[in-house]
């Protein structure tokens, strides 16, 4: 039986990859930050077959504490300051737990745990800028945002450790992914939420292209990566995009009423023809730097690891909607 360490456990990915790695007889311990009211919600359904250990990415002592406790075979670095739109407001902040934390935790495998297997939590949000359509593992970064260079730093330390200190260390590069968990902040989950509620939504760039999977099938292909024999990074994506105004527009259409919108889209002040209004563009939710157009090539994790999404588009949509997590 294989012991693991989740950091980030009771985020939308922590918890479907608790689930995951329990389904397979893992030991699952789960890295969790001292508050006063911690949010375990997501993980309700596995708090009772799961270990809690406090700690903190920024905290190498604490780190430390835990590897000395447990034998851990692999270790999922999941936790981040994940809001792009939030790391602007606090670069430093996003910085600390992004980069240097990633940078202490594999500091704390090499020196107590070095057969440890690490997996880094990395995303498209590093190809930023894209420099050619679609992005694979090959494509030169061009990140746009303090949460885009703090992961990307994090992502290059993850390689250094395991071309310097042969540290069996992977690195997912995850593409948009979400679910019925995803944060209320993040887009997806507030479109979601402002439609069950029949609330106007505001939003910034609506003409933002992304390549949306399903949290839940993402997670397996983590644990896949650390099965290997040898350890690569991955590109891990659906190889579609969309805009978010597509998203607002489908996710309308499994509402069941009879919403049409002005000619084949909302008109540019975002009424529907029945003159409710529906969206709201709002400057402030608008970047200092915008990244337009993310769709990645998952070409090498079919190949290699076997890997391909099967939950389309639309389906990740009506399982939002339907949802009552």
């Amino acid at each position: 039986m294989k012991t693991t360490l989740i950091t980030g456990i009771n985020g939308q990915d922590g918890s479907y990859l608790a689930e995951y790695l329990l389904s397979l007889g893992y030991t699952v311990i789960g890295l969790l930050r001292r508050s006063s009211s911690p949010n375990l919600k997501r993980i309700g359904k596995v708090i009772d077959k799961i270990t809690l250990e406090y700690g903190d990415l920024l905290d190498e002592v604490s780190l430390q504490r835990i590897f000395k406790k447990y034998p851990i075979d692999e270790v999922y670095n999941l936790a981040a300051q994940s809001f792009v739109g939030l790391s602007w407001e606090q670069p430093i902040y996003t910085s600390d737990v992004n980069a240097m934390g990633t940078l202490k935790l594999l500091e704390v495998i090499r020196t107590t745990s070095p057969k440890t297997k690490f997996y880094q939590a990395s995303t498209s949000e590093m190809f930023g800028m894209v420099q050619e359509v679609p992005q694979n593992e090959n494509t030169p970064f061009y990140p746009r945002s303090p949460y885009g260079v703090s992961k990307l730093y994090a992502h290059w330390m993850s390689v250094n450790y395991r071309e310097s200190y042969n540290i069996f260390a992977c690195s997912g590069i995850l593409f948009n992914h979400e679910s019925p968990r995803r944060g209320n902040e993040f887009v997806t989950k507030k479109i979601i939420n402002a439609i069950k509620k029949n609330e106007i939504l505001r939003l910034g760039n609506i003409y933002s292209k992304r390549d949306w999977g399903y949290a839940q099938e993402y997670v397996e292909v983590m644990y896949k990566m650390l099965q290997q024999n040898t350890p690569e990074d991955f590109v891990i994506a659906t190889g579609e995009t969309h805009t978010i105004k597509e998203f607002v527009e489908t996710a309308f259409a499994f509402t069941g009423e009879e919403i049409h919108f002005e000619g084949k889209d909302l008109d540019e002040k975002g009424y529907t023809k029945s003159g409710r209004l529906v969206l709201e563009i709002d400057q402030q939710f608008y970047r200092p730097a915008e990244v337009n157009l993310l769709v990645g090539d998952a070409s090498k994790a079919k190949r290699l690891l076997n890997w391909e999404p099967k939950v389309k588009f639309n389906e990740l949509i009506e399982i939002m909607m339907k949802s009552d997590e």
